[in-house]
């Protein structure tokens, strides 16, 4: 496993940094992460769980992120204007980010790919199944949601008292600590060394609270899915957490009453993260489909 760069990627020719797993011959797996989250927010073992299920993983840094393009020059978000339906200060949607995606395809020479997206990125991963459908050979969302006004909706008072990220490295890594912690999985123990050590990682790869704002705004300005999740036909699979703060439970039971023929699991304990002891169970299912879904193919 080794960092890469591609540059020049899609229509707003960004560089984006990405890692690849297991042998590139087997199905190729694209995991895209939640706003404000970088690639390495992918737990390696869960990456290792996948590649040990015959799958060829790849992970990267959306747009804003990591060591991928930040556009700093973008203009600041306006935060309680685009919560009140102003989102003149949206400098993208999900489909810019979505063209980012498939642009990392091509470069990987990629015609099509499984995506796995993650609350953020599974509103990305949805997007490319509606936009670019023949680039998408299965789709998994995970809490995630289809963008409908009071579906999926996030409780904000669980991370509202913790106020803005600190600057400096250590304070930073202690505000991640706390704010894992609010949106934790109630029915699984909290990992602090491993919150802190990812946490820092992010800061040393490139920590920008702006981005995490444009993400936000982006989601806001990209509306509802739900007519066009109804068109779709490619095999998916909507996993959540019966806990999940950020995501509402019923932002994945909206996304599989959407998308025909979606196999929905709903995990109870589990909130908005990706608990350890389930890794497996998320690693079958998602092979499971992946090979389902080649085998339909040939």
């Amino acid at each position: 496993m080794a960092e890469e760069m591609a540059t020049q990627v899609g229509p707003s020719r960004l560089d984006i940094a990405y890692e690849r797993f297991g042998d590139t011959a087997l199905p190729p797996v694209l995991l895209i992460m939640g706003g404000g989250a970088q690639m390495i927010n992918w737990p390696d073992g869960f990456c290792t769980e996948l590649v040990d299920r015959g799958l060829h993983v790849v992970r990267f840094d959306s747009r804003d992120t990591g060591h991928s393009t930040h556009l700093s020059d973008a203009p600041v978000v306006d935060m309680p204007a685009a919560m009140a339906g102003d989102l003149t200060t949206a400098s993208y949607t999900l489909s810019d980010m979505a063209a980012d995606t498939v642009g990392l395809l091509d470069t990987l020479g990629f015609d099509s790919a499984h995506l796995v997206g993650l609350s953020m990125g599974g509103m990305i991963a949805q997007t490319i199944a509606i936009e670019s459908p023949d680039r998408i050979r299965s789709l998994t969302s995970i809490s995630s949601r289809t963008g409908a006004p009071g579906v999926g909706d996030a409780d904000f008072a669980a991370i509202g008292p913790l106020g803005p990220q600190p600057h400096d490295r250590q304070s930073y890594i202690d505000w991640q600590v706390r704010a894992s912690r609010a949106i934790w999985s109630p029915g699984f123990a909290f990992d602090e060394t491993a919150v802190a050590e990812t946490a820092g990682r992010v800061y040393d790869r490139g920590r920008d609270h702006e981005a995490m704002m444009r993400h936000f705004v982006a989601v806001l300005a990209s509306g509802d899915r739900t007519a066009q999740l109804k068109s779709l036909q490619v095999p998916t699979l909507v996993l959540h957490g019966a806990n999940d703060l950020m995501c509402g439970v019923s932002g994945g039971r909206a996304t599989a009453d959407a998308v025909p023929g979606a196999k929905l699991m709903i995990f109870d304990g589990m909130g908005h993260h990706l608990p350890r002891e389930l890794w497996p169970t998320f690693a079958d299912n998602i092979a499971e489909l992946v090979h389902r879904a080649e085998a339909a193919t040939n």
